[in-house]
């Protein structure tokens, strides 16, 4: 093995090493910017990327995938796809508009934001109507231009596919995606012969819908597509990007009229390889080979690496071998050259953006002429990889005792729901339409100084945990004042829904820098499972208590359940992720009787991000569903009848998995609705949901207050579908990214709303 192969990357994280992405972001939207400024401070950002890749040995550097906000927004914006909600005439489109798509304004509601396929990334979802498609701006070419000015760089634009964003998108029926696809082919074709002309080598084509399965009409789609690319732009390489799945059919992948495939052969389950083996691989197509994990952190075991590497090697000459990570470098942080606090067995485990591209380069040098000078630093690896596998607490025997014994455990709750909704309704005694929020309450420049001074030692835990009280105190009076009937304690002490209860948990470690893009400007640092998962002490009954006693109405005791722990940290990947979950929930089944023995017995359990660990592929869903619910009811169901569960989720189009959250048996749940613009409800004109539910009536994520008439009609249309007796009245979710005044503004108005209905109940009742 002596030829050289080429070394890609398929897009970099956007927000910066130190988050200056975000940082720049928000102080346009504060106004501290003016529009050349923020595009300025935006330009050298956007450089600095290339130049690290450069840097890091990387020959086809993407371009395009840096974006102000969201790239699948970018493609919409780049078509003219503008919701006609929006005052737009059909000129450039300003980044006034354009972030008010993102974000709503006062006139208008932002467009619906919903998970990027398996990932805890969000994307906006594009609303295609009658609009007809046209070049606003050729941003892919603008940024290869950029980047060869600017760095000397023969980047690869990288674009989303058109059939990738018509599955993304809404407004049309799914039976007419070829006819929206035939109107916006003639716009990629020009696109893309605009880059041809510039005199662009390669252009990455993402399509990774395709790995979600794909069926004769949508092959036949996906061929009539690249057909018309390829006579319509001749010469051009094209790599058809797949990721997050093995490609389903490949033999008819294999078929389309592009000069390249890459391939997932990370997250793929070893189907990829397995096809590649039945099939072979065709003479004239190069293979990009995604061998390192876009979505995780851990260093790579390189050995196993080449080992894949030589087995593709059979099929594939090593000359149309294209190495590259398993998806874009979105997913991780940028370095852990300043993760300065780990132990250094952990931090030499660990590989982020740049460390990634680093083992890519390495790959590619141990496969061409470099392979002796290759020898050091692979053994290094290796060795850093034995000293982190050998750690015992990767290995603890009272966790392990204790997950033999979840079969001894009972597998539901005393009473079914029925009979539970009796006895919780004698005890609570809530009126109809009950208000509540879903857990948090502003985390204001003060809170975090706050945070920020006992951390580091100014402040001693006494202070602290005083002014925590002090924040309580004030939410509990604030909620009382406004007429809410189920409160929280407004979790101020946190800092992260999941960082959180991982800082009290056994198994977890912390990055001091490990931020990722969630949506928007919105970074998280998601904690990191690196050993065995185990309760320690009670984590949030002291707060709980405290705010409880200040008040007659009950106050909901806040958790996050044990799947979407799971999904929202980098989780070891020497276990099964059914594995680490039930870890997990036994964690929190002690956390839960600690609460319900300290008297807390309305307790929510939030799983936000169930659905987002739903596998793309439908015939492997049951079992994930099954074990996720399952592990649900571990940490829930052992208590009293009368102790009240609720959970609250995310983006969940509710009518795929109506049984698998039925079968949770929480007694309350709460989904986020309101930028889907009631979509959601049609779910249950369709079928049956016999548990208390809330569908959130105004959305969080936007710093617009709604109207009391809009809140109204969200209640009036689910109420269509939904027995009152069932209904609730809460935000789409939590409230730690608002401020204070919008947040009163708009919760006074949701408790008017729920009054209105509650006589608009009450007549019709009364007829």
């Amino acid at each position: 093995m002596t030829n050289k192969v080429k070394v890609s990357n398929l897009g970099y994280p956007r927000i910066g090493k130190n988050r200056e992405w975000k940082k720049t972001l928000e102080a346009f939207w504060a106004g501290k910017l003016n529009e050349e400024e923020f595009r300025t401070e935006m330009a050298e950002i956007q450089l600095q990327h290339l130049k690290t890749q450069q840097e890091a040995g990387i020959e086809l550097i993407p371009v395009n995938d840096f974006t102000f906000y969201d790239h699948v927004l970018d493609t919409a914006v780049m078509f003219g796809i503008v919701p006609p909600r929006y005052v737009y005439d059909g000129g450039d489109i300003g980044l006034d508009l354009y972030f008010a798509m993102a974000r709503g304004n006062a006139e208008a509601t932002a467009c619906e934001m919903t998970k990027w396929f398996n990932t805890n990334y969000h994307y906006i979802v594009p609303e295609i109507g009658a609009q007809t498609p046209r070049l606003t701006e050729n941003k892919p070419l603008a940024a290869y231009r950029f980047a060869k000015s600017q760095a000397g760089i023969e980047g690869k634009p990288v674009i989303l596919g058109l059939y990738t964003f018509l599955k993304l998108s809404k407004g049309f029926a799914s039976a007419d995606i070829a006819k929206i696809a035939a109107r916006f082919l003639p716009v990629y074709v020009q696109l893309l012969q605009e880059l041809k002309q510039e005199g662009v080598s390669w252009v990455q084509i993402d399509e990774p819908a395709i790995v979600t399965g794909i069926n004769k009409a949508e092959l036949t789609l996906l061929n009539s597509i690249y057909t018309e690319i390829s006579n319509s732009v001749p010469g051009l390489n094209i790599i058809l990007q797949t990721y997050f799945e093995a490609a389903e059919p490949l033999e008819a992948l294999l078929e389309l009229p592009v000069q390249g495939l890459g391939l997932d052969f990370v997250h793929d389950g070893g189907a990829n390889l397995a096809s590649i083996e039945r099939l072979g691989w065709p003479e004239d197509k190069w293979l990009g080979a995604g061998i390192i994990d876009g979505r995780n952190i851990w260093r790579s075991d390189l050995d196993a690496k080449l080992q894949l590497l030589e087995k593709l090697s059979v099929h594939v000459p090593l000359e149309r071998l294209i190495l590259q990570p398993s998806c874009s470098l979105l997913h991780v942080p940028v370095t852990v050259q300043g993760e300065v606090k780990l132990k250094t067995t952990v931090k030499a485990a660990l590989a982020f953006a740049n460390e990634k591209l680093t083992e890519l380069s390495l790959i590619g040098a141990a496969l061409g002429d470099n392979r002796e000078a290759s020898a050091a630093a692979l053994a290094a690896s290796r060795e850093a990889l034995a000293s982190f596998r050998a750690l015992p607490e990767r290995g603890r025997k009272d966790v392990a005792e204790e997950v033999l014994r979840l079969e001894d455990l009972p597998d539901q709750r005393s009473l079914p729901f029925a009979e539970r909704l009796k006895v919780q309704q004698e005890k609570w005694q809530l009126p109809l339409l009950p208000t509540t929020t879903i857990g948090s309450f502003p985390q204001t420049v003060e809170v975090r100084q706050a945070r920020l001074k006992w951390r580091k030692g100014v402040w001693n835990q006494e202070r602290y945990e005083g002014f925590v009280r002090e924040q309580i105190a004030d939410a509990i009076t604030f909620q009382e004042k406004l007429g809410l009937d189920v409160l929280v304690h407004g979790e101020f002490e946190r800092t992260d829904m999941v960082e959180f209860f991982g800082e009290k948990l056994a198994g977890y470690l912390f990055t001091s820098n490990g931020w990722v893009q969630s949506y928007g400007s919105r970074c998280v640092k998601p904690p990191v499972i690196y050993a065995d998962i185990a309760f320690i002490a009670p984590m949030t009954v002291k707060e709980s208590v405290y705010a409880q006693s200040l008040t007659q109405l009950p106050v909901k005791g806040m958790l996050t359940g044990p799947v979407t722990i799971l999904n929202w940290s980098f989780v070891r990947d020497d276990l099964s992720r059914e594995e680490v979950a039930n870890q997990i929930a036994l964690a929190l089944r002690h956390e839960v009787k600690a609460l319900e023995d300290a008297g807390i017995e309305m307790i929510q359990v939030d799983e936000p991000a169930i659905r987002e660990g739903l596998p793309l592929k439908a015939e492997d869903r049951e079992e994930y569903l099954n074990w996720a619910v399952k592990s649900f009811r571990i940490a829930t169901n052992h208590v009293k009848a009368t102790t009240q569960i609720h959970t609250h989720m995310c983006y969940s189009e509710f009518n795929d998995m109506i049984d698998s959250i039925s079968a949770m048996d929480a007694d309350v749940i709460s989904i986020e609705t309101s930028r889907s613009h009631g979509e959601l409800i049609v779910s249950f004109e369709e079928q049956e949901y016999d548990k208390g539910i809330g569908l959130g009536v105004y959305d969080i994520h936007s710093p617009r207050v709604p109207a009391v008439e809009e809140m109204t009609a969200n209640i009036d249309r689910a109420l269509r579908v939904l027995d009152p007796e069932q209904f609730w009245i809460n935000p789409d979710c939590g409230l730690k990214t608002r401020g204070w005044q919008e947040t009163e503004d708009a919760l006074r108005n949701m408790v008017r709303a729920a009054a209105i209905a509650r006589e608009n109940v009450g007549v019709i009742a009364s007829k």
